[in-house]
Parts: structure tokens; C-alpha cells; sequence
């Protein structure tokens, strides 16, 4: 008898111990769940008043199946700024106290993005746990520590990199990117630049020091800045020539270039002194001569083209506005006109500091920050100006973070990877998609011709330095999806699968080093084309066999392959491209572009950019590369 009450007790006991313990799952389920933590700045000061929400991770992922909506006041292009527009009263939250602690309870299972907004303007929203989202069992009994980025004061002004780069000598790598690289004045590298990464940066430059005739043949009104077909020799019927630019070196060793007329001899030839080079190191370089008190690029020299390239925009040489030169209809030499001026048309995203005064006389004066290793002076004030992207364009004007003392330091600077993923993603975005702005061209400047201040919202962006949001149609292959026309990798990159899911919000730094401290081309973290596909496999850790990995996507066998071959195919073209692709059966091929799509995804033959185009006017697409060497091209 006493052995079956104790039997009956233990019976119960378990009873009660499975019913207590099925209460608490279906009480964590209802809401038990607690998250404590503490927001500060990086120098560890406490941030008051600042609101926590908890922004649930399914529905980032719910709106990542919509539609992207790129316009003013989008409901879906900021990922969580715009969940938590539509749901913040719905969202659990707590608030900061004065030493910066915070709670939140009665929060259900599931997993949440934690966005912290704070008070007052000194500190930016998001923080340095906003871009991952983490589950409420992981944070369950923990502190979380939540960092936010500071501020650059509005009466904040620049300083230049040589300035940064004395507190932050680490970042000196950053003198070797061609964010740094892209204007050069001809012979004088500034002491804020490094070409020794790049040994053929200078190709195309040192054949027009050696003296080269360019010959400007076949006028084409119907297309954009390449008009002309460009040789070095007289085309096959001299009367489609319009004029020639030879390049040479005068007594100084100053590179000139003297314009000549073909159609009309008695027309006075005109001589113009080139200043700059205009990128360079990678795929393509241009030419800033002078023109009155204005700089104009002219003439693209494609570091892969080849004069047995049918396609007029893969040979060596490409126009680029020699009807800034000619009057086709008058048959006359003619200036370029001011209002193409590089300063006016291009400058903001290249400049540190950008800035744009009209003057009385109707023209303009185009500035950057003073910095006495900058490259030239285009202010005459006699100090030289910061010509290329330095530390401020993304960490925002450094002077109060400069004189601030050490604890305040970090609240007067903008630190990119502690802000929300829109955010930080923007800073780069705004130069790297096709908007317009103020000025009626592709610069996203404000009214007052200035580019935005890092840390500022997409929608802020979008509302005060755009016009037309991004880029038109013509810049789209048929599909309206992937991108035709380079500098257009954020235009791709927040329509992709990486910028809006429940998981991981990816911003441009996560593959990027903005700094070059690896050294591997296109500033990446890591390498794409090695063994182990490192920088792909860093967050896919569990695709590690590639060769399986395709082979059961395509279903047969195949060669060593990499993830980007697939995924990050290069659809947009801003040199001659890689080459030529497949070619069918009747000689035609297919082309290789040179600047990769950022929407991840692997087009397929069916596309409307592929199938039925002719190959010359095709996207690229994987198949159409490398993928298709082993099958039939002219099904397309």
C-alpha cells in the first residue's frame, strides 16, 4: 500500500512538473520573456531618455516580400524605421534612465531587431545591435550593451583627412583606395595618395604623354556622352571625321591637347592644358583640362578595350563629350559649354566638403575642404584643397570632434556602423545610385548645393536632395530590375535580399572596407575568387561546397566554380567590360560587363534582358559567361 501511494505522489509530482512546465513555455510564448541593457556612446557615457523598441524580426522579414518602393516618404525602403513608423505603438520598448539602463518585459518568443531612438539631436537613432536580429531566448538574463553613434554638430565644419589621420594613424590605408584616388593632378600626387597598389593606374595617361592624334569620326546625335567613334588613325572614309585632339607635352612638360577641325581647315585650331586624371586603376580613366576658370573631362581610356571589339564602347579609346567641342551643324570648333563643367556636374561625390556658389556674374565657384597635403588649390586662398572622398564624407565635418575633450569625443562624430542599416547604407548610396538633384544632373545636392551630412535618414535624404529619386528607365535592362548604367550598386543593392530580411540588414561595410586596410580588390573584407570563397562563406557558413552547391542547383557536373560567378553577376558596364562572353553559332557573342549587380540574384536565360536579344544588346547573365561555355548559345 505504501509502495502505491509513493507511486501515485511520483505520478502526480511529474504530472504537475510537465503541466508547471508547459505553462512556461505557453507563458514565454504570451510574453515572459525580459530583455535588460544599458545604451551608452563609445566612450562609454550613458545615454538618458533613450527609447528601446523591439522591432520583431517576421515583420522585416514580411515586408521584404513586397515590392520596394523607391520615392519620398516610401512605406518599405527603410527596413526598420519603417516597421516601426506603422507599428510603434504596438512594439514592446523601455526607456533609458540616467545611467543609461533600460528594461523590457512581457516580451513574446520570436526574434526582434533591437533600434534604439534617443533624445535630442546630440546622438544618432539605431545602434551597433540594430542590424542583427536576435531571438528572446539568447537575450533572456543578459545585459545587452547598446551603442549609439554621436553627432556632428550643426555648426560643425571640415577639417580634412590630414587632420583625422593624426589622431588615427591606423586608417593610413585608406591613402591607397581609389576613393582616393580618383583625381590626381598629372605628376603630383598629394601626400593624402598612394598609387602603389595600382601599377597601371597611369596607362592611358602616359600614351597621351607620348603624344597621341585621336580622330573624332561618325557623329551619332542619337547617343549619350559617346557621339563620336574614337581611332588613332584616320577611319576608312575620311569624310565621316569631324575634327582631331593631339595630345603632346609643351616646353614645360605640361600635357596639352590641340583641337582641330576636318570639316572646315580655315578654322582656327584651339589648345587647352589637361590638369587631372579622372579615375584610373581600375578599368577606366578620363581627363580634366582647362577651360576658362572650369575643369571638363574629356576622352575615356578604356584599360581593357580592343580595336577588334565590334561594340564601340569596348575599344581603347571612348568619346566622352567631343560635342562639347564641335558644333556638328555649324561644322565649327567650339569651347565647352560651362554648364558641363566638372565642378557643376560632378565634383560632389568626388570632393571632401563639397560646396557650390553662384557668383554675380552668373557663374559659380565649385569648393572642398582646405587640407594642406590635399591635392591642388581651386579656391586661391593658398592652401590646397581635399579633391577626393576622405574621412568626413562619412564620418561627418570633424571640428567639434577635433577640439572636443576625450570623453566627448565620440559624441561628436558620426560613427557609420552604429547607426540604423538605412542609415549607414545612405552615406554610400547617395553616390551610388543615379538620383538628381538641385542642380537638374546626377549630383544629390540640397537647395544650398551641399551633399547630405552622414547619419541623416534615407527618407530625409530622398525629400531635401532629390528631385527624381534614382535612376531612369534607360539606365535598367528590359526588366526594370538589374542595372544597365554603372555607379548604380546601391540602386540595386536595396532591392536585394541582403537589405531587407529577418536576419541579418546588410550595409555596404559589411563586404566593403571604406578604410582598404585588406588590400583585396574592390575594397572587400575578404577574398571571392580563393578556395575557400572566403567572404561568402564568412555568413554562409554552411554553404562551404560550392561544386556541390551548384551542381545541385543546375544538376550536372561542372568545373571549380565560386559563388560570385553566380550571384554577383556583372551586369552594369563602366569601361570596355571583361570581354567577350559566348558566341553562337553564327559569330555573334555575348558581352561581359564590368561592375557586379548587387541584388544577389542569379537571372536566368529566360529574362527579358536575355532571351530573344540579340548578343551584342544582351544582359549579361551567368549563363551567357563562363556558365554556358558547355552548352548550346543559340538556344537564347
Amino acid at each position: 500500500m505504501k509502495s502505491r501511494i509513493i507511486v501515485v505522489l511520483c505520478s502526480c509530482f511529474c504530472l504537475l512538473g510537465f503541466l508547471a512546465v508547459g505553462a512556461q513555455a505557453e507563458s514565454k510564448k504570451a510574453g515572459a520573456y525580459a530583455l535588460k541593457g544599458v545604451v551608452q556612446d563609445g566612450a562609454g557615457q550613458a545615454i538618458e531618455k533613450a527609447a528601446v523598441y523591439l522591432i520583431p524580426a517576421a515583420d522585416v522579414e514580411a515586408m521584404g516580400k513586397t515590392p520596394l518602393e523607391v520615392k519620398k516618404n516610401s512605406p518599405n525602403d527603410e527596413p526598420l524605421e519603417d516597421n516601426l513608423a506603422a507599428n510603434m505603438d504596438n512594439y514592446k520598448n523601455g526607456t533609458t534612465d540616467r545611467k543609461g539602463s533600460f528594461s523590457v518585459t512581457g516580451i513574446p518568443d520570436g526574434k526582434y531587431f533591437i533600434y534604439a531612438i534617443p533624445a535630442g539631436n546630440r546622438y544618432l537613432p539605431g545602434g551597433d545591435k540594430a542590424n542583427k536580429s536576435i531571438s528572446a531566448k539568447e537575450f533572456q538574463g543578459k545585459t545587452i550593451k547598446i551603442q549609439l553613434s554621436g553627432s556632428a554638430p550643426d555648426n560643425a565644419v571640415y577639417v580634412g583627412s590630414s587632420k583625422c589621420l593624426t589622431c588615427h594613424p591606423t586608417y593610413e590605408s585608406l591613402k591607397k583606395t581609389l576613393h582616393k584616388l580618383g583625381i590626381s593632378v598629372i605628376g603630383k600626387a598629394s601626400k593624402l595618395q598612394d598609387h602603389s597598389r595600382f601599377p597601371k593606374f597611369n596607362e592611358g595617361l602616359n600614351k597621351l604623354m607620348a603624344g597621341t592624334k585621336l580622330y573624332f569620326s561618325g557623329f551619332d546625335k542619337s547617343r549619350g556622352f559617346d557621339k563620336y567613334l574614337i581611332s588613332e588613325k584616320m577611319p576608312a572614309d575620311p569624310a565621316t571625321a569631324s575634327f582631331t585632339a593631339t595630345f603632346f607635352k609643351d616646353k614645360d612638360g605640361k600635357l596639352q591637347f590641340k583641337t582641330e577641325n576636318l570639316k572646315n581647315p580655315s578654322d582656327p585650331a584651339r589648345v587647352y592644358t589637361v590638369e587631372m586624371t579622372y579615375g584610373g586603376g581600375l578599368y577606366k580613366q578620363r581627363y580634366l583640362f582647362r577651360s576658362g576658370p572650369y575643369l571638363f573631362p574629356f576622352v575615356q581610356f578604356n584599360e581593357l578595350g580592343d580595336d577588334s571589339f565590334a561594340d564601340r564602347t569596348r575599344k581603347p579609346w571612348r568619346d566622352y563629350h567631343g560635342d562639347w567641342l564641335f558644333n556638328e551643324a555649324a561644322k565649327k570648333l567650339i569651347d565647352p559649354p560651362k554648364t558641363k563643367a566638372f565642378e557643376i556636374d560632378c565634383a560632389s561625390c568626388h570632393y571632401t566638403g563639397y560646396s557650390l556658389t553662384p557668383t554675380v556674374a552668373g557663374g559659380f565657384v565649385a569648393n572642398a575642404v582646405d587640407d594642406v597635403n590635399g591635392e591642388a588649390d581651386i579656391d586661391g586662398n593658398g592652401t590646397p584643397n581635399e579633391l577626393n572622398i576622405g574621412c568626413e564624407v562619412c564620418h561627418g565635418p570633424g571640428s567639434a570632434h577635433v577640439s572636443a575633450p576625450k570623453i566627448k569625443k565620440s559624441a561628436t562624430i558620426v560613427s557609420p556602423r552604429k547607426l540604423s542599416p538605412a542609415r549607414a547604407s545612405v552615406i554610400c548610396e547617395q553616390c551610388h545610385t543615379r538620383p538628381q538633384g538641385n542642380l537638374k544632373n546626377d549630383q544629390p545636392v540640397s537647395r544650398d548645393n551641399r551633399m547630405l551630412t552622414p547619419g541623416i535618414s534615407r527618407n530625409e535624404y530622398l525629400a531635401n536632395f532629390t528631385t527624381r529619386e534614382d535612376a531612369a528607365q534607360k539606365d535598367f535592362w528590359p526588366d526594370g530590375l538589374h542595372s544597365k548604367s554603372h555607379h548604380q550598386q546601391g540602386t540595386d543593392f536595396i532591392k536585394s535580399k541582403k537589405y531587407r530580411n529577418g536576419n541579418h540588414i546588410m550595409i555596404c561595410t559589411d563586404c566593403h572596407d571604406p578604410h582598404g586596410k585588406t588590400g583585396v580588390k574592390h575594397q572587400l573584407r575578404a577574398e571571392v575568387r580563393d578556395a575557400k570563397n572566403s567572404l561568402c562563406t564568412g555568413c554562409h557558413a554552411k554553404t562551404t561546397n560550392i561544386k556541390a552547391h551548384t551542381e545541385a542547383k543546375v544538376g550536372m557536373a561542372h568545373e571549380e566554380i565560386h559563388c560570385v560567378d553566380c550571384h554577383s553577376i556583372k551586369t552594369m558596364q563602366t569601361g570596355a567590360g571583361l570581354g567577350k562572353g559566348l558566341v553562337r553559332k553564327d559569330g555573334k557573342n555575348y558581352w561581359m560587363n564590368d561592375v557586379t549587380s548587387h541584388i544577389f540574384d542569379v537571372p536566368r536565360k529566360g529574362n527579358k534582358g536575355v532571351k530573344g536579344v540579340d548578343p551584342g544588346k544582351a544582359m549579361p547573365i551567368p549563363y551567357t559567361n563562363a556558365c554556358g561555355a558547355c552548352h548550346d548559345a543559340d538556344s537564347l
